[in-house]
């Protein structure tokens, strides 16, 4: 087991932050632990702690006991970083109400049933967090909170929060779609979502649409989305048009893009249309795997070449990139949509997949060639293909 964290020096008013870490060579874990009792016991805290410098090995016991300690000592930052088994808890971690930043990794979250939240903390981080099954719903008070990263957690939908000053959101591969209600916060400016898992795994969430999520996101500046994202949603037919434009958007990324399946094309085109600031669009289009649906390509392809598939001017998009372009009829026509749509375009950067040959990376440029801009100071840029 290995631990980081970030202890109190309790011989300076603020509460200093200290960085302790294992080393490589282990000078001390091999010790009677009576030696090591006794070693302990005759510095001084700030010096004890800095001891799991010398040793891999803390028992989840010896843990607790540092984690008892640190609840009576007005800790402020504090960092677990756990690469055993999954470590629960104890009660007293959730009385440090002076906390201003917590990360936890490979740990279970179960607070206890008086607890109401942690009143000063700005900053949490959770990953590989699971938040169990009994939480019952209890709402977690949060009301300084400007920053939440969530990685690869489980139970989310456990994970009840009130956090009405949230700026930044990361979730990264938690399967519960009921993060969604996260995104219900009107303070948000910054959005990252990217769920990589197979949609039949996620928990559906019949209260959220694309309408509803983008409506909550009134100060929304950068948004990044994989496909899965409009697949979560529950199924209605995306709008042309949001009841309210989502004026403050100025940066779009869509990850993990499949643009030939048509949820996800009618997803983003909503999001363009719907943007009338937006300065930047980045799009990694999603790489070819063995066991990766098939689609077929012809509905996008005849949804792209329609009249009015568009609509709009996108009068303030000045720099687009597009990373693992395979070629595919339904990407072309796509770039072909935005150079069109796009009278302030200045870059377009396009990174073909490493897959592709060089005969099929000139036909790629030669039709790009041929694409009208609206802009006449765009440039196309090719770059090197990702490997």
């Amino acid at each position: 087991m290995v631990w980081s964290c970030f202890l109190p020096d309790l011989t300076t008013e603020n509460h200093r932050a200290e960085v302790v870490t294992c080393a490589k060579e282990d000078r001390i874990s091999n010790l009677p632990e009576h030696l090591i009792d006794l070693i302990l016991e005759r510095v001084p805290l700030e010096e004890a702690v800095r001891t799991s410098i010398l040793s891999k090995k803390w028992s989840f016991e010896e843990v607790d006991q540092w984690m008892l300690l640190l609840s009576r000592n007005g800790v402020k930052e504090l960092i677990l970083t756990n690469s055993s088994q999954c470590y629960k808890l104890p009660s007293n971690v959730f009385s440090c109400l002076e906390l201003r930043k917590l990360e936890l990794e490979n740990c279970f979250f179960k607070p206890p049933d008086e607890f109401e939240g942690f009143v000063n903390l700005n900053d949490l981080e959770l990953c590989n967090v699971d938040f169990g099954a009994n939480l019952c719903g209890t709402k977690i008070n949060l009301p300084q909170l400007k920053e939440l990263s969530l990685f690869r957690c489980t139970n989310v939908y456990n994970f009840n929060i009130k956090a009405t000053k949230l700026k930044n959101l990361i979730v990264f591969e938690s399967p519960d779609s009921m993060v969604l209600h996260l995104l219900h916060n009107p303070c948000l400016t910054k959005v990252f979502m990217s769920f990589l898992k197979p949609i039949d795994e996620f928990v559906r969430d019949e209260g959220n649409t694309l309408s509803i999520v983008l409506s909550n996101l009134p100060k929304i500046k950068s948004l990044y989305l994989d496909g899965l994202f409009f697949k979560v949603l529950i199924g209605e037919k995306i709008p042309k048009l949001l009841p309210c434009v989502i004026s403050s958007l100025k940066h779009l990324w869509l990850l993990y893009y499949e643009i030939a399946d048509l949820d996800q094309l009618h997803g983003a085109l909503c999001l363009l249309r719907n943007s009338p600031n937006l300065e930047s669009l980045s799009v990694r289009f999603l790489e070819e795997e063995p066991q990766a649906i098939r689609y077929d390509v012809g509905p996008a392809s005849d949804h792209l070449e329609s009249p009015n598939c568009l609509d709009s001017t996108l009068d303030q998009l000045k720099i687009v990139e597009m990373t693992c372009l395979k070629g595919s009829k339904p990407e072309l026509l796509f770039i072909k949509l935005l150079l069109a749509h796009s009278p302030s375009l200045q870059k377009f950067t396009i990174t073909t997949s490493g897959d592709l040959d060089a005969k099929k990376i000139l036909d790629i440029s030669k039709d790009v060639m041929r694409f009208p801009r609206a802009s006449p100071k765009a440039e196309v840029v090719y770059l090197n293909s990702e490997t």
